[in-house]
């Protein structure tokens, strides 16, 4: 028997602090080397599907399994990220996760995983901004899709948010700031420009598809927090030599994968300058001083999704949500 849970189940049971502490879990057996975590595999997807440009690329598909020991299941997440969305209407990165038995291989779950990857990304610049961002929190967020707004959600979750701008080149950014409002305790306004944006705060987050550095470094306020989440290929990159080469450390999720990203490649830092940002969670590392900037990079984890998955299967499970198929 197979639990299916859509993304309205996976909202029901999701809660964000909750999974703030399976995320930041996850982090500490990826780091203890309790986890299995193959390579992903990323490849170009809808190549000749356009007739005005057949021999582009319609966007990139990702195949990201791992497990961690013990877990009763290990997961397959297939992520499809897809720029050209935005002007659809529909998120730039869809996601379902497959669960299955670690002990007999049997399938056990299926998750639309939208929602689980925008929830633990949103972890991830939760925690490091509780971790090494000083307070209260004044958060400029330069994008303003979904991911933005869960970046919002995670660092009001865990950390005194005193206020937030948004920035994005289009009006999407009105539409970010009216869709939060609501639902955050903070002061939440536009930015009309990246400067604008991050001039007076002491945490920056990009989420964003970006090819090019999104602000200048130069426009950092020292003591400043940059948590890059958008960049995770060669090609990608939101943050410029600048804002990396002025930071008293990076931080990285995966060292060996963040130094292959656009944001690394655009300094002269490789994997032995990035240090583990789980060590940041262990208490082996972090701020020093009031004035220094750091910065994380994040590419992401299998691991994170199959904690984040196993996790919510149980609580459906308890709550007998979702809907049991035989397969």
């Amino acid at each position: 028997m197979l639990r299916t849970l859509s993304e309205e189940d996976v909202t029901d049971v999701l809660e964000l602090d909750a999974l703030l502490s399976v995320v930041e879990d996850a982090f500490h057996k990826q780091a203890a080397g309790a986890v299995e975590r193959p390579d992903r595999p990323h490849f170009p997807v809808g190549t000749g599907l356009d007739p005005a440009d057949p021999d582009e690329p319609l966007g990139t598909g990702l195949v990201m399994p791992a497990y961690l020991h013990g877990a009763e299941h290990y997961a397959t997440k297939l992520v499809g990220v897809h720029p050209g969305n935005a002007a659809r209407g529909l998120s730039t990165v869809n996601a379902q996760i497959a669960l299955t038995d670690a002990a007999t291989g049997l399938p056990a779950a299926y998750l639309a995983g939208t929602t689980v990857t925008n929830a633990r990304t949103g972890c991830i610049g939760g925690l490091a901004v509780r971790e090494l961002a000083t307070a209260p929190v004044t958060l400029a967020v330069l994008g303003a899709g979904t991911q933005a707004r869960w970046q919002v959600r995670a660092v009001a979750a865990a950390t005194d948010l005193e206020r937030v701008r948004i920035y994005s080149p289009s009006d999407s950014k009105h539409d970010c700031v009216a869709a939060l409002d609501p639902e955050i305790d903070a002061e939440i306004s536009a930015a009309e420009s990246p400067e604008a944006c991050v001039r007076g705060a002491n945490a920056v987050v990009t989420a964003t598809t970006s090819h090019s550095p999104v602000f200048p470094g130069e426009a950092l306020d020292p003591g400043a927090l940059v948590v890059g989440i958008g960049a995770y290929t060669p090609e990608m990159q939101e943050l410029d030599a600048t804002t990396l080469e002025s930071a008293a450390r990076v931080f990285a999720d995966v060292p060996e994968e963040v130094a292959e990203i656009g944001d690394v490649a655009a300094t002269g830092l490789d994997a032995s300058a990035l240090h583990p940002f789980a060590d940041v969670l262990a208490g082996r590392a972090g701020r020093e001083s009031e004035t220094e900037r750091l910065v994380v990079e994040s590419v992401g984890s299998a691991v994170l999704d199959a904690a984040a998955s196993e996790h919510l299967l149980t609580v459906a499970r308890e709550r007998e949500v979702g809907t049991v198929v035989e397969v």
